[in-house]
């Protein structure tokens, strides 16, 4: 059936054997502990079989197939529906996807939808540890969850390394517009995985307060583990976020007194003009009794005068800082 990837039965710390989907409920092997069956957008007669034989809860399945959902837990009796968003590099760029997890009495069901890594790891790695198989179906969720977050790592690493490439410009004033923009989607990136980091915790801290009969103690300290791992996830992005901001703030910071500098600047030279131009004003209003006009002298000392204050001025901005 299109969208079923596997359908195995587990049982004393190993994989038994592979089950018929359509069969799945009823034709487990008799030393079989649950079934684990892995699922990638199926088709809607996919989860209706699986309703029938495992008897889902109809919101939880609705859910599951319509997916669009934010992480979280959901408890229906003696049975939990977990929801999880993942993410995986696509280019360079996270893409983001969903995995619905149903987990009951002798059953786990993961449900992936959009950008997801296969699960074949998750299996094979949980596989080979006959001591968390022997844990149920708790193990089994426990090996996705595990696997969801440290997903979130290498996108974490990818950001962190084009932050530093965009602090490393911050200060040799080499920032342009596609600089900021890329900045801007840097940010714009970590607020996508903040909304989507942040609710996991308190999934995890829901699990954690689960009683004996969803949650056995022997399971407890492994989804600590995951907690603890979104918690660092979590305080990463924080972390990254602040830098970012940090970034934007101080090219706006180094921007104005850029500004600022060609405004002295400008400014310094507009009064050192100001002199060869009023004087020029003054001897150009053409009247008849100006005698220093006819002053053999006058006109070389006008522009000793003029080259003199001029001078002064750029001297004065120069010590100042101005030029």
């Amino acid at each position: 059936m299109k969208g079923v990837i596997a359908c195995a039965a587990y049982g004393n710390g190993r994989r038994l054997a592979d089950v018929p989907f359509e069969a799945c409920g009823t034709a487990l092997p008799s030393e079989a502990d649950f079934i684990w069956i892995g699922l990638h957008e199926p088709e809607p007669r996919a989860l209706q079989i699986l309703q029938q034989q495992f008897g889902l809860h109809p919101l939880a399945v609705e859910d599951a197939e319509r997916a669009h959902q934010r992480p979280k837990l959901d408890i229906y009796g003696d049975s939990l529906f977990v929801v999880l968003r993942t993410v995986r590099l696509v280019e360079g760029e996270p893409e983001y996807g969903e995995t619905h997890i149903f987990v009951g009495k002798g059953y786990v069901i993961s449900v992936r939808h959009g950008a997801s890594s296969s699960y074949a790891e998750v299996r094979t790695r949980l596989e080979s540890r006959p001591d968390m198989l022997k844990l149920g179906e708790a193990a089994a969720l426990h090996a996705i969850m595990d696997f969801v977050t440290d997903n979130f790592f290498p996108v974490i690493d990818d950001v962190q390394a084009e932050l530093t490439e965009i602090e490393t410009h911050v200060l040799d004033e080499t920032f342009d517009r596609k600089t900021i923009e890329r900045l801007y989607h840097l940010r714009r990136q970590l607020l996508g995985m903040r909304g989507t980091v942040l609710p996991l915790l308190e999934v995890c801290n829901r699990l954690n307060r689960l009683d004996q009969s969803l949650m056995p103690a022997e399971i407890r300290p492994y989804f600590a583990d995951v907690h603890d791992h979104v918690q660092r996830v979590a305080e990463a992005i924080t972390d990254l976020r602040d830098a970012a901001a940090a970034a934007f703030e101080a090219e706006i910071l180094l921007a104005n007194t850029r500004q600022n500098d060609v405004v002295r600047q400008l400014a310094a030279w507009a009064a050192i003009l100001a002199v060869p131009t009023a004087v020029a004003g003054i001897y150009g209003m053409n009247f008849d009794h100006m005698p220093e006009l006819h002053w053999i002298y006058g006109y070389p000392l006008v522009l000793a005068g003029i080259a003199g204050l001029c001078s002064l001025l750029y001297w004065r901005f120069r010590r100042s800082g101005w030029l």
